[in-house]
């Protein structure tokens, strides 16, 4: 059981509101989803992700084949019961680490650039620790170097044996720094891939095709069209989408144009909360980032009045609660000058407080989101 329903449209952006419906439940959209890669979000139970105001995870396919493997996990009964997670999860394809792995390690780039690169990799440039072919791509495993592939079939089948319930077709992440003729051809290979994974897909689960094209606006248009006329459940907006926050909507606002209106997107790996707002205006329904407990294990919190360091010395004398405004029950209970020392210190529940604190804040800034555009503000 898969459905999308759209409960209201702005009347000023692309905004809207509305529900998924998937076999473990419901999410409200638009909503932010927190990464649990390894199937789990580091630090937390899943019990307290839930109580943080989590709706939907995401995992990663590429990491849960490597260790423990797919066949486990389906004999354990599936990534839900696995990691004992009661609410809707969602498995991306594999397709991220083939950037991260690849070109993404071999320049020490993340996808999104601050500004306009002055070198472009060339179409037929292959990374140097992994090899991408028309069929695939082949990896060395991070455990044992072992020899492994990763194509579209593979892909699905992995993600069928997880048994999440939103899957993504597999695809190719560029870099950003891809020159137009490498992202052609790698868009060509993308589009190629979502065709075989529609037809290896098997199960019920809602299959997702994935948007590419980094920042060139024709080639993001002509993938949205290509993969917005192909029959998925839902779509993936990945990559790279220019240098600035006018350009991510931009992007955004012109891929979101041209897909079916009637069907969920998902903006893969972009969702810090000054993002939130350019991304729902234009038109995204669920959006999944690290940051939150990435952030919070190096001691940055998120705040309503922004973010700041909480390992810094002068905080240890501080007994106000991370942020006066925040209803999580790590401001209810502790005081920055305890949380400081014990991240100054390297202890792990100094990094658990702050991941609980972090996720309920993003969390509770989609709520917001969602009032905003129920209200007309957005």
């Amino acid at each position: 059981m898969f459905e999308f329903k759209i409960l209201k449209k702005s009347k000023k952006s692309r905004a809207r509101l509305g529900v998924i419906k998937t076999p473990h439940g419901e999410i409200e959209t638009p909503a932010f989803v927190p990464v649990a890669t390894r199937a789990t979000v580091r630090t937390l139970e899943s019990d307290e992700v839930a109580e943080v105001g989590a709706q939907v995870l995401i995992c990663n396919t590429y990491h849960l084949h490597t260790a423990p493997g797919e066949k486990l996990v389906k004999k354990a009964g599936g990534l839900h019961r696995f990691m004992q997670w009661k609410r809707p999860l969602m498995t991306d394809s594999g397709g991220f680490q083939v950037f991260s792995l690849g070109f993404g390690t071999d320049h020490g780039v993340g996808k999104i650039l601050k500004e306009e690169p002055e070198r472009k990799i060339p179409e037929g440039t292959q990374p140097t620790n992994i090899k991408i072919t028309d069929d695939g791509v082949h990896f060395r495993s991070p455990i044992d170097g072992e020899a492994l592939f990763l194509g579209p079939r593979e892909s699905i089948r992995i993600q069928e044996a997880l048994g999440a319930d939103i899957i993504f077709a597999f695809d190719e992440c560029p870099s950003p720094l891809a020159g137009k003729e490498y992202m052609r051809t790698s868009l060509e290979r993308t589009h190629r891939w979502a065709g075989m994974c529609i037809k290896a897909h098997k199960t019920k689960q809602a299959l997702y095709g994935i948007v590419q094209g980094g920042n060139f606006a024709p080639l993001r248009i002509e993938s949205a069209k290509i993969i917005g006329a192909m029959p998925f459940q839902g779509f993936g907006i990945g990559g790279e989408f220019g240098y600035d926050k006018r350009s991510l909507k931009k992007m955004l606002s012109a891929v979101h144009a041209v897909l079916p209106q009637e069907k969920p997107r998902h903006v893969l790996g972009v969702g810090h909360p000054e993002d939130f707002p350019y991304i729902a205006s234009a038109g995204g329904d669920t959006f999944d980032c690290i940051a939150p407990t990435h952030y919070a294990r190096r001691g940055v919190i998120f705040t309503s009045l922004g973010r700041f360091d909480i390992r810094n010395r002068r905080y240890l004398t501080d007994q106000k609660p991370l942020d006066p405004k925040c209803k999580c029950d790590i401001c209810a209970t502790y005081s920055r000058a305890y949380i400081c020392h014990l991240l100054r210190a390297h202890e792990m529940t100094g990094m658990k407080l702050a991941s609980y604190h972090n996720l309920h804040f993003f969390n509770a800034q989609a709520e917001k989101l969602r009032t905003r555009i129920k209200n007309d503000e957005l």
